[in-house]
């Protein structure tokens, strides 16, 4: 099943994001989690919005009727105290939004393994987006049996050494507890040739979270921009996951436009949505 980014937005009746950021905005903030039957929810990686403070990426995610946020580090720093920790994330939990996880964190000795797990307990999150040394993995694979936090290994494409795709990363974890698993970027997938769809559907039992977001050409150079521009199949990609019923959480990461990304992100959610709601 294949839009074109010009068919699906006549289709959807949301040509009007093109021009008007308020139009944008108000199209993506529908979201066919309320009305229908998804088996995964759609959340923020707030290194989308690394230029902002923690109150305005909780305004932003909220504006956007989003429900899950994956916090990175300038939002809530690594070192902070267990007691900042939880008072950062009460104010998430008061705004409606669960703090499902946290990353990317890179784990470069076992004292960043230690405290990537305090942090993630201390925040009450579910899984953890990280990159660990090789030789960090068994006690990663410690770690996860001892908390019940999975690890979501993320790749990161061309001239990434540890970890350049899904199948790097599982091939290290394969024998490993199941909380083991990966955090499928598809930008970096397309980047270093691979198939985003076949990538994420051989590895799905072992997929704890997912980077959604958009190349504009399948090579080492593609820079990202809005969903729904570039070259991934975005529609296809998200049947897959539906006949696959997948169950955990697909989240933006938009890279594009650092200091004023609002536009482009509500663009890329509602073109998600509507995609979604067209499927379903």
């Amino acid at each position: 099943m294949h839009f074109s980014r010009r068919n699906f937005l006549r289709l959807s009746g949301t040509g009007l994001l093109a021009t008007q950021t308020p139009s944008l905005l108000a199209a993506a903030q529908q979201s066919p989690e309320k009305g229908t039957e998804l088996p995964f929810e759609l959340g923020i990686a707030s290194y989308t919005l690394r230029e902002f403070s923690l109150e305005d990426t909780i305004a932003m995610t909220a504006r956007l009727n989003m429900k899950k946020l994956c916090l990175k580090s300038m939002h809530m720093p690594l070192d902070s105290s267990p007691k900042e920790i939880k008072t950062m994330a009460a104010r998430i939990h008061d705004a409606g939004i669960d703090l499902y996880g946290g990353g990317v964190i890179y784990m470069s000795d076992a004292v960043a393994v230690e405290n990537a797990f305090n942090y993630a307990i201390n925040a009450g999150m579910k899984v953890i987006v990280g990159v660990p040394e090789h030789e960090l993995l068994d006690l990663c694979n410690k770690k996860v049996k001892e908390t019940g936090i999975r690890l979501a290994i993320h790749n990161h494409g061309p001239g990434d050494k540890k970890y350049p795709t899904a199948t790097s990363a599982f091939e290290l974890i394969k024998d490993m507890d199941p909380g083991m698993g990966l955090c499928v970027d598809i930008g970096h997938t397309v980047r270093i040739g691979k198939d985003p769809i076949e990538e994420t559907r051989k590895y799905m039992e072992r997929v704890h979270d997912i980077h959604i977001k958009d190349v504009d050409i399948a090579d080492s150079s593609g820079t990202p921009l809005e969903i729904g521009r570039g070259v991934i199949d975005i529609p296809g990609f998200l049947k897959m996951l539906l006949e696959a019923n997948y169950s955990k959480v697909v989240s933006f990461e938009y890279e594009k436009d650092g200091k004023d990304p609002l536009a482009g992100l509500a663009e890329s959610v509602g073109y998600v949505r509507g995609v979604l709601e067209m499927l379903t």
